[in-house]
């Protein structure tokens, strides 16, 4: 017979995948929501969002760090591929399919990032940049890891009401992305600089 610790502990973790979950959702639509938008989408009591979180930016660093950490597992993964490109582009993929870089364009500048974030982003930038050199001999010869970092920016606004055919116009797009970045022509333009890629992490002058 399970015991009431037991089904509490059951309860605490649905509670904690339902807040996080609604977060999701709600911070998407609105990075300005309040807090209270969360528990009512969620289903929980405010004290009960409040035990777990004592503030918004407590929520949002933790939603951001579970997208980083997937972005890490699937560098990691796409890293035992056998050549190069098909591990870039697995890479590439299950970001896109895991809907990271909605939240991070979103959410980027709402909170202060933790130690262990900051550590964690220079990590997922090594693993990245080492599938972008194993990837690059497949590549135009003007390509950098900065434009995968776009490619990813431009899948995640990818948006219709129906979330199967998002995923699904998402792949198209990242397919069609892709392409052009094997393609020899040249662009109009640089790619994009250090600075641009990481302005939204900046706190704001003055």
């Amino acid at each position: 017979m399970p015991s009431p610790t037991s089904g509490r502990a059951r309860q605490a973790a649905r509670n904690h995948e339902a807040i996080l979950s609604a977060a999701r959702e709600v911070f998407l639509a609105d990075p300005r929501a309040p807090i209270s938008a969360v528990a009512d989408r969620a289903g929980v009591g405010i004290s009960a969002l409040y035990r777990r979180y004592p503030s918004k930016e407590d929520l949002l660093r933790t939603l951001c760090h579970d997208g980083l950490r997937t972005f890490i597992a699937a560098a990691e993964h796409a890293a035992a591929a056998p050549d190069g490109w098909t591990a870039f582009e697995t890479f590439l993929g299950d970001v896109v399919d895991a809907d990271v870089h909605s939240l991070t364009v979103h959410l980027a500048g709402t909170f202060t990032p933790t130690e262990e974030m900051n550590a964690d982003a220079v990590r997922a930038g090594a693993l990245a940049e080492a599938l972008f050199r194993r990837a690059h001999p497949a590549m135009r010869a003007d390509a950098t890891s900065g434009d995968a970092t776009m490619l990813l920016e431009m899948c995640a606004a990818v948006r219709v009401p129906d979330p199967v055919r998002t995923g699904e116009l998402r792949r198209r797009y990242l397919t069609v992305l892709l392409d052009g970045l094997r393609d020899g022509r040249t662009p109009a333009a640089a790619a994009p600089t250090p600075a641009e890629l990481s302005w939204r992490w900046r706190p704001p002058a003055g």
